[in-house]
């Protein structure tokens, strides 16, 4: 597994972690590797799990899914980040998502019940794995909530504005990549693609912005736009 010791440091899971220290770590959280091709179901809605999921290569949508078909994606993981965490760490919860492969993706599984209690050897790490996991925790709240206020607009023109606004202030500049091909930004937001490429085009045509594919380049109007500061 040290082959993938480069991706695992930049995980926040595992921040401020040594080498020595992760390859003891890994043995005691059941570390198991698993590969899935583009497009397969990683977990599927219904089940129940005990391991959260990290990813070592490749990406994975986070997806909510009706009766009918209608997708919601809830977020994006790529290469340190995990997912079914919340899940993993309420005894007896249900998936109420699915985690779907994006691109082929290669993951570790890692044994959730033995981050919330003390292993057999009393490892001294686990406070910092434990503290690294509620920081991520709250850090995924916060862009839950970040998405529903994006949602909770009611036009599809005040709902991309939200999230360019959010995008922006994250990365402390108008230029900017979303991880989202258009149906995807179209199925985060809740809106129809047809209409979200019609009001894109709008808001290009109006000067409020300029893109190529998922690269943004947002227009400030005056001088009194606020400046990032970073």
């Amino acid at each position: 597994m040290k082959e993938f010791f480069p991706v695992l440091h930049m995980a926040a899971l595992f921040s401020g972690i040594s080498d020595e220290e992760l390859t003891a770590m890994l043995s005691c959280l059941g570390a198991r590797i698993g590969t899935f091709p583009k497009g397969s179901r990683l977990l599927r809605a219904g089940e129940s799990v005990e391991e959260v999921g990290l990813v070592l290569a490749g990406s994975a949508l986070i997806v909510q899914e009706d009766i009918w078909g209608n997708r919601n994606i809830l977020s994006k993981t790529g290469p340190g980040q995990t997912f079914a965490e919340v899940f993993a760490c309420a005894p007896g919860a249900v998936l109420n998502v699915s985690v779907e492969a994006e691109s082929a993706v290669t993951v570790m599984f890692l044994h959730i019940r033995r981050v919330l209690s003390v292993c057999p050897s009393a490892c001294s790490h686990h406070s910092r794995i434990i503290r690294n996991l509620l920081g991520e925790l709250a850090e995924k709240n916060l862009r839950l909530n970040e998405k529903l206020t994006h949602m909770g607009q009611r036009t599809t023109r005040a709902k991309l504005m939200s999230y360019f606004s959010a995008e922006a202030q994250r990365r402390g500049s108008y230029e900017f990549d979303i991880p989202f091909s258009r149906q995807q930004l179209a199925d985060y937001l809740g809106v129809e693609r047809s209409g979200l490429s019609m009001e894109l085009g709008k808001m290009r045509d109006e000067g409020l912005l300029d893109f190529h594919k998922s690269h943004f380049l947002l227009k400030a109007p005056d001088a009194d736009a606020p400046h990032f500061v970073r």
